[in-house]
């Protein structure tokens, strides 16, 4: 757990320590050309903390980069969080910007680069801000985090785009691989054709996947595991500091 780090962070670490299995939050956004909001359930991987500034988290989930989302994102940062966990009977509502970051050869990786720009100029006390003042590695985030993703998890991003149309129904969903394993070593001219196929499928996932990461402003976080119950909203100020307001439950 970071030192240094705001209160509402500390108390999701608590919860999650006790209910490990309790990562499963929703996520907001507003779709490109509507005012409607589009929500999905993402897992939670892990708080991103700036050496420098601790107190400015950012939550760390992950994406298929072809997925809707995406674009929506890119369009519009703003994201809302919902975060139930029933275990201890709290509630995390968390508004902030959202960043996607793909591989770097994904020729959206230009959107991450300006937005991260242009946020650590406009904004210089947020933790996206702070982490790129540190020259933190994303790239090597990124694929730090896909190696911990399961070997089926990371089939999935071999599939054909997200919500696009099933050509050939579940016939050809049958023929998509069921699991991509790390390939053993480096690349040989005499390697099977079932560890070339996993290689190549191997380098497909690693290409589509992409991390998602959100830069809070606003936490309200509720209390329901206690009597009276309590509700407190974390805003974060232009120092890069939080208030903290009691607010009725």
């Amino acid at each position: 757990m970071a030192q240094n780090a705001p209160r509402w962070q500390s108390a999701i670490n608590s919860a999650l320590e006790k209910y490990e299995k309790s990562v499963v939050m929703q996520l907001a956004s507003i779709d490109v050309t509507s005012p409607i909001p589009n929500v999905r359930s993402l897992i939670f991987r892990s708080f991103v903390n700036p050496i420098s500034n601790p107190g400015l988290p950012l939550i760390l989930t992950t994406t298929d980069v072809r997925s809707p989302k995406t674009a929506q994102i890119i369009a519009n940062p703003h994201v809302h969080i919902a975060w139930w966990i029933e275990g201890t009977q709290e509630q995390f509502r968390v508004s902030g910007l959202a960043s996607i970051i793909p591989s770097p050869q994904d020729p959206l990786h230009k959107h991450f680069l300006h937005s991260a720009t242009s946020s650590a100029a406009s904004s210089p006390n947020t933790g996206m801000a702070a982490l790129n003042r540190e020259n933190f590695d994303w790239e090597a985030k990124r694929k730090e985090v896909f190696k911990t993703m399961s070997a089926h998890m990371k089939a999935s991003w071999c599939r054909p785009t997200p919500g696009s149309p099933l050509v050939g129904g579940e016939e050809e969903a049958k023929k998509w691989p069921e699991r991509v394993d790390e390939p053993k070593d480096l690349e040989r001219p005499d390697e099977s054709e079932e560890d070339k196929e996993n290689r190549k499928n191997w380098e497909t996932a690693l290409r589509n996947f992409a991390l998602i990461l959100v830069d809070p402003a606003e936490v309200d976080y509720v209390e329901l595991g206690v009597l009276p119950n309590r509700r407190t909203q974390f805003t974060r100020s232009s120092q890069g500091t939080w208030k903290e307001q009691a607010i009725v439950p």
